[in-house]
């Protein structure tokens, strides 16, 4: 759905509407007796400003087929997030996380044969990109994300792993030489802001 999503709008909404799940944890919570105090909700609200100002550079938000693509993504990030909750503390985070790459592996690799045309030659002039996002995007950071998620409430959890589209603009920054706008600065802070007080 985070594909689809950027087939249909910015990068900078598609951030927004997947980062979205800082909201939606929480209300999905709720459905399952896990109440949020004020304090929490408060930050949920600083965050998605920050959000806002980190992501949205023109257009605002409009009710498009990208914005529901997005906000199915949110949703389905939401899931997963509550999904580790639930299991993290019962089984082995690194064996989980094995078998959640196993099982998505598989269920990728029928889709590609599906809608795909695969070439060797195409897949071994990428192989740098294939491998860092296979090993450290997903292999390293979701079974971080897994291990990481035992001690954490969810909710909590979302408003930490919502750092992501702050450190990618300050990586883009400090890595890349791209510029940050008083904006994204400011979206950074109030994200920032927003973890402290839920912590």
């Amino acid at each position: 759905t985070q594909q689809l999503t950027l087939l249909h709008t910015t990068v900078g909404k598609a951030g927004f509407m997947t980062a979205c799940y800082i909201l939606v944890v929480p209300l999905i919570g709720l459905l399952f007796g896990r109440r949020c105090g004020l304090k929490h909700w408060c930050s949920v609200a600083i965050a998605l400003a920050g959000l806002y100002f980190l992501c949205m550079t023109g257009g605002g938000f409009s009710l498009d087929l990208g914005t529901l693509l997005g906000l199915c993504c949110a949703f389905l990030f939401s899931c997963h997030i509550l999904v580790i909750d639930y299991f993290s503390t019962r089984v082995n985070g690194v064996k989980m996380s094995c078998i959640q790459f196993l099982v998505s592996g598989a269920i990728s690799l029928v889709g590609m044969l599906i809608f795909e045309e695969p070439h060797i030659t195409q897949i071994l002039i990428a192989w740098k990109p294939i491998l860092y996002a296979g090993v450290m995007s997903c292999g390293v950071g979701y079974t971080l994300q897994i291990v990481g998620q035992k001690g954490v409430d969810p909710a909590s959890a979302s408003l930490i792993l919502s750092l992501e589209s702050s450190i990618s603009v300050l990586a883009g920054w400090l890595l890349l030489g791209q510029k940050m706008t008083g904006r994204e600065i400011l979206g950074c802070v109030l994200m920032f802001l927003a973890i402290v007080l839920a912590q």
